[in-house]
């Protein structure tokens, strides 16, 4: 198996949001399993625009429920409420770009491999207008509305933080690190050592973003300084 590599990741579909690509018009009666699934996802897909467009804070229920063409209480059925929806949103977001990614608990590629595979989709997603449109608008409203900053936090960056612990915790990949630092703290130094300084860039200068073929070579650097200083001596 080929190493991962930016030109190969480059090609990924730039999605128009997240990935989510429109649904087929609804039918009449009762919906088949697949028509129902697709129905969800177009009910995501419009929480999604509306978020990105209006603000959490200016959309309502009833302005989702109006434009998917459903009842309020099958959104709070599915979903919980609003704050269950974007979270939706952003599971589906992170999905689009780790869908087609080995798992890391049961990958047998060499380390570093791994960790590319991870380091370049995890740039690809983190530099995407849309994920930074998203991150800007949590920020924005985190005060008045720490529900939203909430569920950001749970779907995006605790999940990816877990993910990556429970590879480093792995024995296999343990054994070829340093035993000073903890599956915890090796996590810390590989996100920081791939999108750390040049995300607070993405996210704090408006319009300074790089052409993603220099994103995918940043995030090979950075994983080759996290190996070179967390691999065993």
């Amino acid at each position: 198996m080929t190493p991962a590599s930016p030109e190969k990741l480059s090609l990924l579909p730039e999605p128009e949001l997240f990935g989510l690509p429109l649904c087929p018009a609804k039918t009449a009666g009762r919906p088949r399993a697949s028509e129902a699934e697709a129905r969800t996802q177009e009910l995501v897909e419009i929480a999604a625009r509306l978020f990105l467009e209006k603000g959490y804070s200016k959309v309502s229920l009833e302005m989702i429920a109006k434009q998917a063409r459903v009842a309020v209480r099958t959104i709070y059925v599915k979903f919980g409420g609003k704050a269950g929806l974007f979270t939706a949103v952003i599971n589906a977001g992170c999905a689009h770009f780790f869908a087609t990614m080995h798992d890391m608990e049961t990958s047998v590629r060499p380390l570093r491999e791994i960790l590319l595979d991870f380091g370049l989709r995890f740039g690809q997603l983190v530099a995407s207008p849309q994920v930074l449109a998203v991150h800007r608008m949590v920020i924005a409203e985190s005060m008045s509305n720490p529900e939203l900053a909430q569920a950001f936090f749970e779907a995006g960056p605790r999940q990816t933080r877990e993910a990556l612990q429970r590879f480093f915790a792995r024995p296999d990949i343990r054994s070829q690190l340093r035993g000073d630092m903890t599956p915890e703290a090796l996590t810390v130094h590989l996100l920081n050592c791939i999108m750390g300084d040049q995300l607070k860039r993405y996210l704090f200068v408006i319009n300074q973003t790089l052409p993603m073929p220099d994103v995918l070579r940043q995030v090979e650097v950075g994983v080759d300084l996290f190996l070179g200083g967390a691999l065993q001596k």
